[in-house]
């Protein structure tokens, strides 16, 4: 069986314990996570320089890793999106070029070592996967045309997707992912740091991310807790003079 064929079969068994169409993203993410030499793997979508959106991860060790590249506001998946190429970082690349990343994820992960891949065809320019390696395994472990492969045919699979659903208004199911119903929570708090503490929402989620990492708490976390005001404004007013 080729790599292919064993993500495609990989993809299908993973259907009968993750049924439903908006969680195509999760499938995809363990099927990556399962055929190629990695102890992990995200995706993501971007819609704009400053909103990152997961989809779906393989393992909750995954997610957590996603969610931390968007609190601290780097990471190798912004970087391998900025420069729309793949990206493989080791340790030491990660704690010398995103060191605010690096910190919470030596905290809070065994996570050691990352490759992130800008995805094609209809995801070009917007969608992105990570894989992420845990000691023993290092860089060097994964063959990046292996790994390439894999990412042509999450991408393909979500062409055949989005070829099918074209004529919903919604937009594809797989847009329901439950991780980006959560994300959807982060710009809630934005709008309501917008209004409360009068500022821009770039700003605004600015003095969310502050507050996030100095807490040590993750920024989808800190904007359940927002939106459900169990942070005042005059607690985050701190950040904000702080950000100035």
């Amino acid at each position: 069986m080729t790599l292919v064929e064993d993500f495609r079969s990989t993809v299908a068994a993973c259907a009968a314990r993750l049924p439903g169409p908006e969680l195509l993203p999760e499938r995809l993410a363990r099927a990556c996570a399962r055929v190629l030499p990695v102890d992990g793997a995200g995706i993501s979508l971007f819609f704009a320089d400053d909103r990152r959106l997961p989809l779906g991860a393989s393992d909750a060790v995954s997610a957590e890793a996603e969610r931390l590249q968007f609190t601290v506001g780097e990471g190798p998946c912004l970087s391998a999106h900025a420069e729309g190429r793949p990206l493989m970082a080791d340790e030491t690349t990660i704690r010398s070029r995103w060191p605010a990343f690096y910190d919470c994820l030596a905290g809070t992960t065994p996570i050691r070592a990352t490759l992130s891949i800008p995805l094609e065809d209809d995801l070009r320019g917007i969608g992105a996967l990570d894989l992420y390696l845990v000691p023993p395994r290092d860089p060097g472990s994964l063959p990046l045309a292996d790994a390439l492969a894999v990412a042509h045919e999450v991408a393909a699979t979500f062409g055949v997707v989005n070829q099918r659903d074209r004529g919903h208004a919604d937009g594809p199911a797989w847009l329901d992912a439950p991780a980006a119903g959560r994300r959807a929570t982060v710009w809630k708090a934005i709008g309501m740091v917008n209004a409360g503490l009068r500022v821009s929402s770039p700003d605004a989620l600015a003095v969310l991310r502050a507050h996030a990492y100095a807490t040590g708490t993750s920024l989808d976390d800190l904007a359940a807790r927002v939106v459900d005001r169990q942070v005042p404004m005059t607690e985050l007013s701190f950040d904000t003079d702080h950000h100035r």
